[in-house]
């Protein structure tokens, strides 16, 4: 393994992993208090602050060990992680079913803006003479939209206790909404299982390689 091509990795990909993670999980506290939840408030934790949401496994240790891992197979993977949940009482928001879909969408629709952000300065990027700034301005920009979009299309699974998850049981009637809703310690074996099977690519690829072809046909890239 080349040590010095995984530190240049491992920085071209630092801040939109953290700015990915840490902002998604703002998002809900964001739109939490909006309706009426002001438990993340009270906590400190709507903060634009990466410091007050990163979590040592989710946030750092986990993508680092992924891009490891992929370098040592010299094959890519998905690279993802978690920072600290922003804590949201359902049962305070002032229309707990139908408010719950949308502070469960919120940091999906971040990571979507974000991508959107880091296309706008790849091509920025990409407007500049090849040279010491434009080219790693570059290679973060297409890592900050990966990663972004691959958080999004994960959390949009409809896998409790993923946003996608939190999303279709805010859908559901009451009571299949409630049926469905004990499936969730379920959740994390079973989005473990998709991911050590493969089977977590084969779903996430195809939509992966969409949404990178509409970001860069909107982009002109």
């Amino acid at each position: 393994m080349d040590v010095s091509n995984l530190v240049q990795t491992v920085a071209i990909y630092a801040l939109p992993v953290l700015f990915a993670i840490t902002l998604h999980e703002a998002a809900h506290g964001y739109v939490a208090r909006h309706f009426g939840d002001m438990t993340a408030y009270a906590q400190g934790r709507i903060s634009l602050n990466p410091a007050r949401h990163i979590d040592l496994v989710g946030t750092i240790l986990v993508p680092i060990a992924i891009l490891v891992a992929s370098k040592l197979a010299g094959a890519s993977g998905f690279l993802f992680g978690w920072a600290k949940p922003v804590p949201v009482n359902y049962s305070a928001l002032r229309r707990p079913r139908q408010h719950m879909m949308w502070v469960a969408a919120a940091g999906p629709a971040s990571n979507l803006v974000m991508a959107i952000g880091w296309a706008a300065l790849y091509k920025l990027g990409a407007s500049f003479p090849p040279g010491d700034y434009a080219t790693p301005l570059k290679l973060m920009s297409v890592a900050g939209i990966e990663v972004n979009v691959v958080l999004m299309l994960l959390n949009l699974l409809p896998i409790l206790p993923l946003d996608g998850g939190r999303i279709v049981a805010s859908l559901l009637p009451a009571r299949l909404s409630w049926q469905y809703s004990k499936l969730e310690p379920w959740g994390l074996p079973i989005l473990l299982l998709l991911m050590f099977s493969g089977y977590l690519g084969v779903i996430l690829g195809p939509m992966v390689r969409t949404s990178f072809n509409i970001i860069g046909a909107v982009f002109r890239f």
